[in-house]
């Protein structure tokens, strides 16, 4: 059975069995979500009392202003909470939650469809989220995917070009839906890319944005060790 996501509180899923009529639903992949949801689903904000990305002038996405009441930017049509950042894809939104620049990290949270088969969505994110973070020192990225519903591949060019610049770093992928790590692993992702097992992180709202990069960082070491 295919599962339906319903209602969205605060940025967190909660699954629905309700049935809804076709014209009401939309299709990403194995997923079908309730396409009044669409605009419900919010980036985490708990933690802007520490960050927020539109008043760091070393973020991509420096001040730029959010109308609340006016809803702008959709995915396939269907118009999504006016919090997540654009970046060029038609499909792919984010939203930079925390970063630090003394431990070279950043957490960003991820939301649509991944479709580096029809829009390169990688070299969006690349040019306009990784390149900027990087060359202000981050080395360090964690991505938060859960509300990531499909992912299409492609070239894995810009993941080997990002994998390089890191260097001493690592990307770690946290909380992606099951097929989509499977299709990272049929495109040969996972050799840039750590996620799987201890980075399903079901309880990440639970910590303070620090001790979530230290969690992490721990986890990462121990798998590269």
């Amino acid at each position: 059975m295919i599962p339906i996501l319903g209602i969205i509180l605060r940025g967190s899923i909660v699954l629905s069995i309700e049935p809804f009529f076709s014209a009401f639903l939309l299709t990403f992949g194995n997923y079908i979500i309730q396409k009044s949801a669409m605009q419900e689903i919010e980036p985490y904000y708990n933690w802007e009392k520490h960050y927020v990305a539109s008043r760091d002038e070393r973020s991509p996405f420096y001040s730029r202003t959010y109308n609340l009441d006016y809803y702008e930017n959709a995915i396939y049509g269907y118009y999504i909470h006016p919090l997540w950042d654009f970046i060029g894809s038609e499909t792919l939104y984010v939203k930079i939650l925390f970063a630090d620049y003394t431990k070279k990290f950043v957490i960003i949270e991820m939301f649509g469809e991944w479709n580096d088969t029809l829009h390169n969505d990688i070299m969006f994110f690349k040019r306009q989220v990784v390149d900027p973070l990087i060359e202000e020192g981050i080395n360090q990225f964690i991505l938060l995917g859960e509300n990531v519903f499909d992912f299409h591949g492609g070239d894995d060019d810009y993941y080997a070009e990002w994998f390089d610049d890191v260097e001493d770093g690592w990307i770690a992928a946290v909380n992606f839906r099951e097929h989509v790590e499977q299709q990272w692993q049929r495109f040969r992702l996972d050799y840039y890319l750590n996620f799987g097992g201890t980075l399903q992180l079901e309880n990440w709202r639970t910590l303070q944005p620090e001790p979530f990069y230290e969690l992490i960082k721990k986890l990462i070491i121990r798998r590269l060790a």
